[in-house]
Formats: C-alpha cells, sequence, structure tokens
C-alpha cells in the first residue's frame, strides 16, 4: 500500500528502530505542520485517503488546510440522523465555500428501525448498555463502510480534548488492516485552531458561540459551563471520563467507542 519514494533512503540508516511506516510516519509528525502531516501521509500511501469530517472547528480547520493545499483527499462525514440543524448549515456552507462534496454515510435503514424498535426513540439515555448500541448503529457501522478499501485515514482528534486522546499517537496502523490513522491537529491548543479558522473566515458552527465547544448528536451534546473541560458536555448524564467520541479501531480492525470501560 505504501508508495513514498523516499522511504527507503529516510530510513535506511535507522530500520531496526522502526516496525512499520506508521511508526515512520508518527516520528516525522512531531517536526511537521499540519499541511507537510497530511502532504506525507498521502503521499505514503498508494490507496484512497479520507477525512472524516463532524463539522466541529478542527474539522472545519483541516478541511481548509486539505482544499487549499490541492491534496486528493475524500471527503465524508457520518451523518447519523440526530445532527443539529446548524451542522447542516455548516455543512453546506463547506461545500459552497470550498467546491466540495461531503459524501455522507447513513445508518442502515433495518438496522435503525430495529434499534428505535427495541428501546424507543431516545433509549440511549436510559442505560450504557442502550447508548452503546446506538452508537453503534448510528456511526460505528458506518464508519465501517466508510473506511472499507481506504489506506489513509485523517481525524481531527486533538491531545489535549481529553484523557483518553492524550495518550494517542500521530499516526498508527489501526488493526493490522492496511489503514494509516493519522491525527494531524494532534498537538495543536483550541486556541490554534480558532486563530486559523478566524484568520481565513471558515465557515464554523454558530453553536461554538453558545458554549458548545463539542458537537455530536443534538440530544447527546449540552453547552459546557465556564471551567468544564471541551468534551463535558457529551453524554453528560454518564460517569465521568466516558464522554469519549472518537470513532477507533479495536486489535481486530473493528470500529469501537474508546474511552468507555463499563
Amino acid at each position: 500500500m505504501f508508495r513514498n519514494s523516499n522511504f527507503d533512503s529516510f530510513c535506511a540508516a535507522d530500520r531496526p528502530l522502526y516496525e512499520s511506516i506508521a511508526q515512520v510516519l508518527d516520528w516525522q509528525f512531531r517536526y511537521f505542520q499540519p499541511v507537510e502531516r497530511i502532504k506525507a501521509l498521502v503521499g505514503a500511501v498508494a490507496g484512497r485517503v479520507v477525512f472524516t469530517t463532524s463539522f466541529g472547528l478542527e474539522d472545519q480547520a483541516l478541511t481548509h488546510l486539505i482544499v487549499e493545499s490541492g491534496m486528493t483527499v475524500e471527503f465524508v462525514t457520518l451523518d447519523t440522523g440526530r445532527m443539529f440543524p446548524q451542522t447542516y448549515d455548516v455543512w453546506e456552507a463547506t461545500e459552497a465555500r470550498y467546491g466540495i462534496r461531503v459524501q455522507p454515510v447513513y445508518p442502515q435503514a433495518h438496522a435503525l428501525e430495529d434499534l428505535v424498535a427495541t428501546q424507543g426513540i431516545n433509549g440511549f439515555r436510559r442505560h450504557i448498555t442502550q447508548r452503546k448500541a446506538c452508537c453503534a448503529v448510528r456511526k460505528l457501522e458506518p464508519l465501517q463502510r466508510a473506511l472499507d478499501g481506504v489506506a489513509g485515514w485523517i481525524t481531527g482528534v486533538r491531545a489535549e480534548q481529553s484523557v483518553t486522546r492524550s495518550g494517542m499517537a500521530f499516526v498508527s496502523d489501526v488493526g493490522g488492516r492496511g489503514l494509516l490513522k493519522a491525527n494531524p491537529l494532534l498537538d495543536w491548543t483550541r486556541d490554534q485552531v480558532v486563530a486559523l479558522v478566524d484568520e481565513h473566515a471558515v465557515p464554523r458552527n454558530k453553536l461554538h458561540d453558545h458554549g458548545f465547544l463539542s458537537i455530536g448528536c443534538a440530544p447527546c451534546t449540552r453547552a459546557v459551563q465556564p471551567g468544564e473541560a471541551e468534551r463535558a458536555g457529551r453524554w453528560w448524564w454518564e460517569t465521568e471520563g466516558s464522554q469519549e467520541c472518537g470513532l477507533h479501531i479495536d486489535a481486530d480492525g473493528r470500529p469501537v467507542r474508546a474511552g468507555i470501560s463499563r
């Protein structure tokens, strides 16, 4: 899957130190800016590169960088069917501003019908297992389809967003499935992201101006209070520390939700 012609010369002397190109890229990313990181990923894989966006600040910043640099990256979003109207507004504004199409991936109709028939329309609030079942239908299975046949996966994860994310790598070979996951903004602060978005007048979700620092499905997101962590408004009725919305791949190459131990 890898096509970087400079890879052999780059790490020939240190080849024993690296077990995979993911480790090489992870090391390189420490010295690169976000655009250079994305270019390195695109240059390292022979297959498709997909950016999964939820239209938050980080994703909007990455969309701007990708489009302005002219890199060949596909834009995909997981439309759960429970998104805020403001999210659809920024989706439309983003396509208009950058002349792109963001490909939606929706839940399977039969699975969604079975879910609602079993637990009710808002059953996810009653128990952690029901919330996880809802996420599985609305996000995890669609993510599996979105990443089918993909060689490179770009996300807007930042380390300071949560304890779980603070330990993530810049680049990882997920699940041994020939898929590189890259987090080009991993070491950026929220202030850096806001500065980039403001400087370039990037379309942004209006909810950010009303205390919504992290935006997901409407029933599962609230504004945060002063002093609260960025992700405190996600699944706030659950135990503190379980507010992890990142979609990840386990050792077997299956999508999972991180940060939930129950």
